[in-house]
Order: C-alpha cells, then sequence, then structure tokens
C-alpha cells in the first residue's frame, strides 16, 4: 500500500511482534539508527553478522510485508522505520516464551526464575518492590 505521500507501509501495525533472531538484530538497528537504508543495517550489523546487502535487503523487504517496518521513498533511496517498538517487540517476546513454556502464566515463570535461575539478594529486593508497586498500583 502506498499513501499519497509516497511512503509504503506494512500491513498492519501490531501491538505485540513475534521476530526470529534475524529480525530482532535488524530491528535493533533500525530502532537506533531509523530512517535508515538497508545498507546502513547491513554496516552496522558486519561485525556480528556476516550477511550480503541482498540478505539484509530481503529480509527487511519481508518485515515490510509483515508490518514490522514501513519504507519512504526519496527518489531512489528506500530509508525504513519501525512500525512496532521495542516495548511491543518485547512484549510478543515474552507471551511466546510464556504460551512456551509455562502454559501463558506468569507466576510459574517468576516461580521458576526465582527457584532455578538464583536471584541475588539485591534482584530479590528489586522483585519486592516491583511487586509491592503493582499492587499498591490495583487499589
Amino acid at each position: 500500500m502506498t499513501t499519497s505521500n509516497g511512503k509504503k507501509k506494512g500491513r498492519r501495525k501490531k501491538t505485540t511482534a513475534e521476530l526470529t533472531e534475524a529480525e530482532w538484530e535488524i530491528m535493533s538497528v533500525v530502532w537506533e539508527k531509523e530512517p535508515c537504508a538497508a545498507g546502513t543495517v547491513q554496516e552496522a550489523l558486519a561485525r556480528s553478522r556476516d550477511w550480503a546487502y541482498a540478505t539484509v535487503k530481503i529480509t527487511m523487504d519481508r518485515m515490510v510485508r509483515k508490518g514490522f517496518l514501513e519504507i519512504s521513498k526519496i527518489r531512489n533511496l528506500q530509508l525504513f522505520r519501525s512500525c512496532i517498538s521495542e516495548v511491543e517487540a518485547r512484549r510478543g517476546e515474552l507471551r511466546k516464551m510464556l504460551k512456551r513454556g509455562f502454559g501463558g502464566a506468569l507466576t510459574p515463570m517468576l516461580k521458576f526464575l526465582i527457584e532455578h535461575e538464583g536471584l541475588s539478594k539485591e534482584e530479590a529486593a528489586q522483585l519486592r518492590e516491583f511487586v509491592n508497586k503493582a499492587g499498591k498500583s490495583k487499589d
């Protein structure tokens, strides 16, 4: 879909997003540098990934179709912007993990973290503080 100002948009804006690992890496660069060209993303990822420009561009075009990115054109240059925030992407990741590992329930996940991942005293204190604040804001 192209708008009257020449912007090509993704199909829809998502409130949660389940990104692949490659999409996460690309989105991290886009969030930091937007608007940016595919070449900018490829250069930023050159140290961690040995992706050719075509690989990055094809992946970013797919992300447009999925509604994660949008394209604006300036003459021959395509600039990409995010259609989802980091919060939306993190929410999608959390929901995917909760669904797979804990039947969609948050409490069993927190219990697992406390029992099996060894919280430090500082982390436990912070968690108690978060829980207390959340309880007070619900009243």
